[in-house]
């Protein structure tokens, strides 16, 4: 580890009385002062975390911490109990039970890396020791989580997506931007593995990581075919090299060809188009068995895609035949004949409400009627004049007056002779002659004369 200048530290670093509280030692109880102890706890893992971020490492070991928080040339006495006490809360494991805790598939390749420091710790334990050995490896958990999703997140991000399976070298090359040391990948590896999201194995001497893919909820087991195209894809990539390395080759020999001639040199000129000619077979050769490899790996993803989709069928024919399992010709002509009775039976109620309705209707009109016949015998006839009846109201439906129709006005011929209107004519002159008092004070005779 570096040192702490070049890491940001709290602003209490600079308070050399709260730095003395801080370095000195821990309490053996902590009930005696819990405040000054949670307090001294949390400063110091907070620290270690930010350290730790810092550097891109997800391992951490007291003799690097001690080294990291010097300070005035002080080493802080209390990071043991740190270190103690974050491994009890799980937030730190030792290296060789963060490396025991994966199911397999690990064991062939990290026993070198991961068992003999293991051996120091298991020792002291047995030896009744309760102090941290200063080189012991601790995996920080929250830490090593956090590298794991990067590396998923960069796998699949890049071109090695399509290869369910690469190298351990080439991996290491991908995730040099987030991993600062090969034991950090490990160690996010081992979460992954963990997770049940990869699986390391080893292929001819050489390891090989195997990620889950994409819609897979776990990695499958690593099988001949997985190999396969493993070894066809390094083949692609070997042939892709050599194929442009030939190309190179030729236009170097085109090259020298074209010096030599403008030096007057055809003999050699000649010898090199002819080296020209060698390469440009052989790069022509190796392009085709290139595009004989490509022309399998397509076929298998063909394949793969064919297989996929066969899955799907058959899981869609088992969900419809599911679906489908108590459902019959015969109970669906069944449903819709009920459904056909139902129909009638609300089609004959409702006809059978509105006839009642009607009748009803009939009544009132009747009852109307006969209303009206009782209204006319109960008036007496004061019609003496020989003018026409006044219009009689009658009542409707609601109570409310009907004006009657008035009478008809008459169509036939006046049966009135000539004599009888010459004798009118003349009783209305002799009355108009006739005495002016009395005419005065006959207002009477004259509205009836007027009229």
């Amino acid at each position: 580890m570096s040192g702490t200048s070049e890491m940001s530290l709290p602003p209490e670093w600079n308070d050399d009385e709260r730095m003395n509280f801080m370095f000195s030692e821990f309490k053996e109880n902590r009930d005696v002062n819990t405040t000054d102890w949670d307090s001294k706890m949390d400063f110091w893992t907070a620290l270690i975390m930010r350290s730790c971020r810092r550097r891109g490492s997800v391992i951490v070991n007291l003799q690097d911490l001690n080294k990291t928080f010097q300070r005035k040339e002080k080493t802080p006495l209390g990071l043991s109990t740190v270190i103690q006490t974050m491994a009890r809360c799980g937030k730190i494991q030792r290296e060789s039970e963060f490396a025991a805790s994966v199911d397999c598939g690990w064991v062939s390749w990290s026993v070198g890396m991961l068992l003999v420091k293991p051996l120091k710790w298991t020792f002291s334990t047995l030896l009744g020791s309760n102090r941290v050995p200063l080189e012991e490896s601790f995996v920080v958990i929250e830490l090593v989580k956090e590298k794991a999703a990067e590396l998923l997140k960069v796998y699949r991000s890049s071109d090695f997506s399509s290869c369910s399976i690469i190298s351990f070298q080439e991996l290491c090359t991908l995730a040099s931007n987030i991993c600062a040391d090969e034991s950090t990948l490990c160690m996010a590896l081992l979460q992954l593995q963990k997770d049940k999201l990869v699986i390391v194995s080893l292929h001819e001497g050489e390891k090989i990581v195997k990620f889950c893919q994409p819609g897979q909820d776990r990695v499958s087991p690593v099988s001949d075919v997985d190999i396969g195209i493993y070894q066809l894809q390094r083949s692609e990539k070997l042939l892709e090299e050599r194929v442009q390395k030939l190309s190179l080759e030729a236009d170097r020999c085109k090259e020298e060809a074209r010096i030599l001639l403008r030096d007057g040199k055809k003999t050699q000129a000649l010898r090199c188009l002819r080296g020209r000619k060698r390469v440009e077979k052989r790069a022509d050769s190796l392009f085709a068995k290139l595009e004989t490899i490509r022309g399998i790996l397509e076929r298998i993803a063909q394949s793969q895609t064919d297989k996929m989709v066969m899955q799907a069928y058959q899981a869609g024919v088992s969900a419809l035949r599911m679906s489908l399992k108590d459902v019959t010709v015969e109970r669906a002509e069944s449903l819709v004949d009920q459904i056909q009775e139902l129909c009638d039976t609300q089609d004959e109620v409702n006809q059978t409400i509105s006839s009642g309705v009607t009748a009803a209707d009939e009544d009132m009109d009747e009852l109307e009627k006969e209303l009206k016949a009782l209204l006319d015998e109960s008036e007496p006839d004061v019609n003496t004049s020989g003018l026409p009846a006044v219009p009689k109201n009658r009542l409707g439906p609601a109570g409310e007056q009907i004006l009657s129709p008035l009478p008809d006005v008459p169509r036939g011929h006046l049966h009135v002779t000539a004599d009888a209107l010459e004798e009118e004519l003349n009783r209305l002159t002799l009355s108009e002659t006739g005495s002016p008092q009395r005419k005065a004070t006959s207002p009477e005779r004259r509205a009836e004369a007027a009229q």
